[in-house]
């Protein structure tokens, strides 16, 4: 969707199919909207394209109160590409330049911040900067009209370093105040506190099949850390997270829309959720970790294209359209559990795990922390014979996660990251391909072994999950 031309057809037509992937601003009424925007489609010569919302609030477009262009699922080309810009979007979705600034991002691309500035400029039209900045007044405008915190401390919450500065960018985007855009909202939907929780829509574009990740989500949970509770069509999924700030415990339904719809297939919008949070500082980055673990951010009309035109995978795709390939809420914890299994993995969370200061329900731990395996499988505590398997793979994985040998965060080249696993003895390369699939969100893994034709590429990854979900039917 380069052209330019083809992207106001779109707007004609208000493809939702393209809503994130790119926005169109009017300049007659200095608003920006989504691609499947309900209001009268404006004239051509009256419209701008951008990459980003942050590009088009750099260039003085507020965002459409109808429409609302923040809310929409993210670019798939950030979950999917391996380059700088794909690695430095990743990372700025989960809060590393409100947490670190420019120059961390810099050093956890490789770059400095001179070139991370000038590409993400040159591709997207906005810089780091920008970028973090649109972030943080989306995460603002959630809690101003989903919660009743004070206006003071949702400022710094959201990310922002001054109030005025939280008053600036909520009247430059919004073309309100903070105060103005909460009384947008009904009273009623502003019950939420950090105790009772933040309640969000989770927006997807597309079909999104929830049965078959709540199915899979189902046998691999480990106890103490996740649960899936109530009756397939509708379940919750439940989970506790370690986060830069605090510690969060997660829910999403597995239901949306209309109830009287196929439950295991959302023909699109949102899944909803709660979130429970020490420190609502965490909001952000707990909800990337969730949309990833989720593979909410897929596009799923390219995959099912791709891959529906192949006469093996055809009738499966037609019978699960929107099938996700589900990453990792903790792409660390993901490596663990991948190289011990699911029984040994919870028997590390009741040995070395940490407790939640106030359990809730079957909820009682998070997973423990690489560093914390490292030193427990160096002698620092570990129980030789206990099966979890410190002598060997897990001693070596934890060993590097702590020390940095191995990097599994979201800007991590997923490459590097696969060659210094391989370099660890004893990690087999099944285990390391599950890990690059799941952990690093890599859409075209192939484990050794397995024959598949290069026609499904870019989405290898998904082909796999339509192989094994017909074979466990």
């Amino acid at each position: 969707m380069t052209d330019q031309d083809t992207r106001y057809e779109a707007v004609r037509s208000r493809d939702a199919r393209f809503d994130g992937e790119f926005f169109f601003a009017v300049e007659t009424t200095g608003i920006y909207c989504r691609p499947s925007c309900p209001a009268v489609t404006p004239k051509r010569h009256n419209v701008r394209f951008f990459a980003t919302a942050a590009a088009a609030q750099g260039s003085g477009f507020r965002a459409c109160r109808r429409c609302r262009p923040d809310a929409v699922p993210g670019s798939a080309d950030w979950n999917a590409r391996a380059d700088v810009v794909g690695r430095a979007m990743r990372l700025i979705g989960d809060g590393v330049v409100d947490r670190e600034g420019v120059t961390g991002l810099a050093v956890r691309l490789g770059y400095s911040a001179r070139q991370v500035q000038r590409q993400l400029t040159a591709e997207l039209g906005a810089g780091p900067v920008a970028l973090a900045r649109a972030q943080r007044a989306h995460t603002a405008r959630v809690l101003l009209q989903t919660t009743g915190l004070p206006v003071t401390e949702i400022a710094f919450a959201s990310g922002f370093a001054s109030v005025r500065q939280f008053n600036d960018t909520v009247r430059t985007v919004y073309a309100t105040t903070p105060t103005g855009l909460r009384a947008a909202v009904r009273a009623t939907r502003r019950t939420a506190t950090p105790s009772a929780g933040i309640p969000l829509r989770l927006a997807h574009r597309g079909p999104y099949h929830a049965g078959a990740v709540f199915d899979l989500l189902r046998r691999e949970a480990v106890a103490g850390v996740e649960e899936v509770s109530g009756p397939p069509g509708g379940r919750t999924y439940r989970r506790t997270l370690r986060l830069p700030y605090g510690t969060g415990i997660v829910a999403v339904d597995e239901r949306a829309g209309d109830p009287g719809r196929d439950s295991a297939v959302h023909p699109g919008g949102w899944l909803d959720a709660r979130l429970h949070l020490t420190d609502p500082r965490d909001l952000t980055t707990a909800v990337q970790r969730l949309r990833r673990l989720l593979d909410l951010d897929s596009d799923p009309y390219a995959v099912d294209e791709r891959l529906g035109a192949d006469p093996r995978l055809a009738p499966l795709v037609a019978a699960r359209p929107g099938l996700r390939a589900p990453g990792a809420a903790d792409p660390e914890e993901y490596a663990v559990r991948a190289v011990v299994g699911r029984a040994a993995a919870e028997r590390l969370v009741r040995a070395y795990g940490k407790a939640l200061d106030a359990p809730c329900g079957t909820l009682t731990h998070l997973f423990p922390e690489p560093a914390v395996l490292a030193q427990a499988g160096s002698g620092g505590g570990a129980k030789p014979g206990d099966g979890s398997g410190f002598e060997g793979p897990l001693g070596v994985l934890t060993a590097a996660l702590a020390d940095g040998t191995v990097r599994l965060d979201p800007g991590v080249d997923r490459d590097d990251a696969e060659e210094a696993l391989l370099a660890l003895p004893g990690l087999d390369a099944r285990t390391i391909a599950e890990i690059r699939a799941r952990a690093l969100g890599d859409p075209d893994v192939v484990p050794p072994g397995v024959d598949v034709p290069d026609t499904w590429r870019p989405w290898r990854t998904y082909a796999l999950h339509h192989l094994r979900a017909a074979e466990e039917r």
